[in-house]
């Protein structure tokens, strides 16, 4: 057994990274392919934003011609500079269950981590701000929303046996058109919204989601500064981000609570095409748009991907209007399930928030950390 380093500007190097995961999951029923096209792009240093100010290796196990597992390092100096941090994030990360396969990428992940002077590691965490979160930890029957992870259930304990520990959980939770919202909370959000102006903003088309992006990431950009894993997106990553999300987002789906001219608040919502990607097998051609098309108009299903209240706005009600917009997304469109994806545990009132609207908790991500 060997480990590689993979040189990102031969083609066949990145193809045997981000072609493994094809193979360890080509059986499991639950794992969502991503598009081949979209997984290399990570590895593509002179088009990827990321490395306008940060840098990252690719390493691989493999005997023979076999490859036996994967991972990627990151040294995210923008983080590191904004939070006063020296850590490097781990990411990408996919092996057989062979305890000398992982501790071999972890060990060659951590030496090139220590030779940037870095003194701590944490992840899975990625390249943008808007990459999924954490291994999946419970919830291992269910479908993961489009983008985000999903591994095997002895991740875990290889991870652990590389010495890292947990840093944080993120839930993910299901809520039905059955579970509905009491009038009582339909009154509250009503009055506050008179009282304090808030009023909501739709998008006609994508034309009009596009021009209204770099808005879009201030505010984001604004909501979440003060959480602990946050580091502000720069314009070239925005571009990406918004490109991502405008592939596969309607416009109807994608709110701004206002308050006067002000955002206060946002609800973003997606189809959720996982099953279309299941089809598709990794490529959009000769037929994966086809059933990727499909999925987008027939899914019965939304992943809301995005909730956030800014600062200024916290306290003064916002909250009932934006979680009563939540539930009308899921009503007023042909769903029948949405998912709230990936909120941080220690997040403790939307947790709270959400669960009273009757959104069930089933999936659970984590990060971990370790000190190098």
């Amino acid at each position: 057994m060997r480990l590689y380093e993979i040189d990102t500007t031969q083609r066949r190097d990145v193809a045997r990274f981000v072609r493994l995961p094809f193979g360890l999951y080509a059986n499991n029923p639950q794992w969502v392919p991503p598009l081949l096209s979209e997984a290399s792009k990570p590895l593509q240093r002179d088009k990827h934003p990321f490395y306008l100010h940060s840098d990252a290796a690719f390493f691989v196990a493999a005997s023979g011609g076999e490859t036996l597992g994967r991972i990627a390092v990151l040294e995210h100096r923008r983080y590191n500079r904004i939070r006063g941090k020296r850590e490097a994030f781990f990411y990408l990360f996919d092996a057989i269950d062979d305890g000398q396969v992982s501790a071999m990428l972890f060990d060659a992940a951590f030496d090139w981590a220590r030779k940037r002077g870095l003194v701590g590691i944490i992840g899975p965490k990625g390249f943008l701000q808007a990459d999924s979160q954490g291994l999946l930890v419970e919830g291992f029957e269910h479908r993961p929303a489009v983008n985000i992870a999903y591994n095997h259930a002895y991740y875990d304990g290889l991870v652990k046996a590389a010495g890292l520990i947990k840093e944080t959980d993120y839930h993910s939770g299901l809520i039905t058109r059955q579970e509905g919202l009491p009038q009582r909370f339909w009154d509250v959000a009503a009055k506050v919204a008179e009282r304090r102006g808030f009023t909501i903003k739709t998008f006609r088309d994508k034309d009009e989601m596009r021009a209204w992006i770099p808005h879009i990431g201030r505010i984001y950009n604004t909501a979440f500064m003060e959480h602990w894993e946050f580091c502000p997106v720069t314009e070239q990553e925005l571009a990406v981000i918004g490109e991502r999300m405008l592939a596969i987002a309607r416009p109807e789906l994608i709110k701004l609570v206002m308050c006067g001219d002000e955002v206060a608040g946002f609800v973003f919502a997606f189809p959720d095409i996982s099953e279309g990607l299941q089809k598709a097998r990794g490529r959009l051609w000769p037929l994966g748009w086809w059933h990727i098309l499909r999925a987008f108009r027939t899914t019965k299903r939304v992943n809301f991907n995005g909730v956030g209240l800014l600062p200024a706005y916290q306290g003064l009600g916002a909250n009932a209007v934006m979680y009563a917009e939540l539930t009308r997304t899921l009503l007023e469109g042909d769903y029948t399930t949405g998912e709230a994806v990936q909120v941080e545990e220690r997040n403790v009132k939307s947790l709270g928030d959400m669960k009273a609207l009757g959104i069930r908790w089933h999936k659970v991500h984590r990060t971990y950390r370790g000190a190098l």
